[in-house]
């Protein structure tokens, strides 16, 4: 841990650049197995609230990967320090005003508790999204074979398979995505927001986002997530 470095701080506060963009800054934390609709669930969120002029930015488990957490490997250590790069990564851009959504499997409990208590002691609202989904159905949106690989045993500790995956014992919303379709679970999650006046209920002109997202051709079966080998985050 690095010593002597204190906190620098600014003159443009918190409050004042939420008055700036007329938002404040909240993250919505999904987290579930391989598969769940994760990525695809938080796609969708992002359309709906660009839609309604809803600044927002998705941290998703294999674009951080590629960039900030690319020398990160997937030991028990190594995952926990993604978590905790993540959180820090969303602290920083909610304080911005922005509206965070990350889609990691963060399969453990501490970690997710760990994620909630930095935006906890900044002041800072964070919504676990556990996206609930039977492990078959998960399993069978599973595009790259890697459920199957785990089976058979060329992929190790892979979540769900022979990697546990802790249930939230309480997160503010669940997602059962192999009942719902993707549009109807973002927006669970857009009207949850609004109702906790964590983002605007005025009506606004809608924006149009410059690509259009479509509904996966077998709703309510969300897309398999596109993560890596071995899936965990």
């Amino acid at each position: 841990m690095a010593t002597n470095v204190v906190w620098h701080e600014g003159l443009v506060t918190r409050d004042a650049r939420a008055k700036l963009l007329g938002q404040k800054g909240v993250t919505v934390w999904l987290s579930g197995l391989s598969g769940s609709g994760k990525s695809t669930v938080s796609v969708e969120l992002e359309q709906q609230l660009f839609a309604k002029k809803v600044l927002s930015y998705r941290l998703d488990g294999d674009n951080i990967r590629q960039g900030l957490n690319k020398n990160l490997t997937f030991t028990p250590e190594d995952r926990k320090e993604n978590i905790r790069r993540i959180s820090e990564v969303a602290k920083l851009m909610c304080d911005i005003g922005v509206v965070v959504t990350t889609a990691f499997i963060s399969p453990y409990t501490e970690d997710r508790d760990m994620a909630r208590e930095i935006h906890k002691a900044a002041d800072i609202p964070f919504i676990e999204v556990f996206v609930d989904c039977p492990l078959d159905v998960a399993e069978s949106r599973d595009p790259k074979g890697l459920y199957k690989k785990a089976r058979s045993g060329i992929i190790k500790n892979f979540t769900g398979i022979d990697a546990p995956y802790e249930k939230p014992p309480s997160p503010e919303i669940t997602l059962d995505t192999s009942k719902l379709s993707i549009s109807e679970c973002a927006g669970v999650i857009l009207t949850y927001l609004t109702e906790k006046g964590l983002i605007s209920a005025e009506a606004k002109d809608e924006a149009k986002p410059a690509k259009a997202v479509e509904e996966p051709a077998a709703a309510p079966v969300a897309e398999a997530e596109k993560e890596k080998v071995p899936a965990t985050a």
